[in-house]
């Protein structure tokens, strides 16, 4: 068999498995999974940048997921007026005090000759300046959390149309990978590992706590939506009128319209992101990448710069994460920092490169659609299984209950059980790298 009619007879399985769930569940859920399959491609693409083409072992994809959900709210939702005037300049200050502090700091250690003096002026420098910082940041944060802390609570946005929240989620996730980077990307891979899911870790505390950025566990709902709202469509005479005239209820027509909406608008994102990344793939860069991924010793040896360069695809890999993650905050609808958990965004997303076919990029779009459909389907799957196993037994049998209460596991046990299969079989992944 022929590698392209391999990969067309994989991808259209996947597709037939999507299309079989609108036939036998419903057409909102064929949707569901379409919709968080093209953001699942998005994320695996990322990450396949950082490990397929370099080999950097990132385990911190949710915190740059995260960063890209913050920036919605930073982007999209209006400013609270009440909250800025009771302390937005104080906590503007204190910030800028704060970034002071650090400079100053590295301004006496680079400028001071080094010994106890230096010591004691960098000790000086920074402690005077985290004290300070605090008086004026704190006051400031107590000021915006207490206006209306049940509704707002929090500064709010900049109010812009929320498409643009998704670039801006790249950026953000970006300088926070630059920052990282500088400081790690020097590390030996399992100490990178460790430090990027720890950076991931504060990140997530952090919109957890500071409930004037995001409102923490509160959380932050009603995200502005770049499709319309279906009971904006279900007031509508002429849809309800096409809907009626296709036969269908106009309140699922209504929800059918705007997850195709946004399925056409995330289509045309990883559609960009695939074709940049097999540019980067076949082009001098990305051959360069692959010969420091192989051997960093030899690549060095001919002049590369391989830190620099690892800095360059783990902020690109970064950045789209943080785009793609901006996009599910947008399917949201709201901001939940609770929700981000390292099963979800860290150990899927690997699964699905790994799975697809590390260092291919049509191998991570087919992972990402592959494991997301199976991690949605896997749980009803095997609850209906259990209750075929069970039929014989009386309904209060306590093996039956026992069975039918741990179909839930069934995601976890079908996950390992696919990685440890696809690992026996195909160790390269399903598309494999050329």
């Amino acid at each position: 068999m022929s590698e392209t009619l391999k990969n067309t007879l994989l991808f259209a399985t996947v597709a037939a498995l999507i299309i079989l769930t609108g036939f036998v569940q419903s057409w909102n859920s064929a949707l569901f999974i379409i919709n968080m399959g093209l953001i699942s491609a998005i994320m695996a693409l990322g990450v396949n940048l950082q490990w397929g083409f370099a080999g950097l072992f990132n385990v911190g994809v949710m915190g740059f997921v995260a960063l890209g959900g913050l920036a919605v709210v930073l982007v999209s939702m209006p400013p609270v007026g009440d909250a800025w005037a009771a302390g937005g300049a104080q906590v503007l200050i204190g910030l800028a005090l704060g970034a002071a502090t650090i400079a100053g700091g590295i301004l006496t250690y680079q400028k001071m000759a080094p010994g106890r003096s230096r010591t004691l002026a960098l000790i000086g420098v920074l402690g005077l300046g985290f004290f300070v910082f605090r008086y004026v940041f704190d006051a400031g944060v107590e000021a915006i959390e207490g206006v209306n802390s049940a509704g707002t609570g929090y500064l709010g946005g900049l109010g812009l149309p929320v498409l643009l929240a998704w670039p801006v989620g790249g950026l953000l996730a970006a300088g926070a990978a630059w920052f990282i980077g500088k400081t790690a990307l020097g590390l030996r891979s399992d100490y990178l590992a460790i430090a990027t899911l720890g950076i991931a870790e504060i990140i997530i505390a952090v919109l957890k706590n500071e409930d004037w950025l995001s409102r923490g566990v509160k959380n932050v709902s009603g995200l502005p939506r770049p499709v319309p709202y279906e009971i904006e469509l279900q007031r509508d005479p002429d849809f309800v009128a096409r809907a009626e005239g296709l036969g269908l209820d106009p309140v699922i027509a209504s929800s059918l319209y705007s997850k195709m909406g946004y399925a056409l608008l995330f289509l045309v994102v990883l559609l960009i992101v695939l074709w940049l990344a097999q540019r980067a793939l076949h082009s001098p860069w990305g051959r360069m990448m692959r010969a420091i991924r192989d051997n960093e010793v030899a690549a060095e040896a001919m002049g590369k710069d391989v830190t620099a360069r690892h800095l360059q695809v783990f902020i690109l890999g970064s950045a789209i994460c943080g785009v793609a993650g901006a996009m599910m905050t947008t399917l949201d609808g709201q901001l939940t920092p609770s929700s981000y958990q390292p099963l979800r965004f860290t150990f899927l997303v690997w699964v699905m490169v790994i799975v697809g076919g590390s260092g291919n990029n049509l191998g991570s779009v087919l992972g990402g659609f592959l494991i997301w459909f199976l991690w949605v389907q896997v749980e009803p799957i095997g609850h209906s299984l259990m209750s075929v196993i069970t039929y014989g037994l009386a309904d209060d049998n306590a093996l039956r209950q026992h069975l039918l209460e741990s179909a839930a596991h069934m995601r976890l046990l079908t996950m390992g059980l696919i990685l440890l299969l696809v690992l026996r079989f195909s160790p390269r992944g399903l598309i494999p790298e050329k």
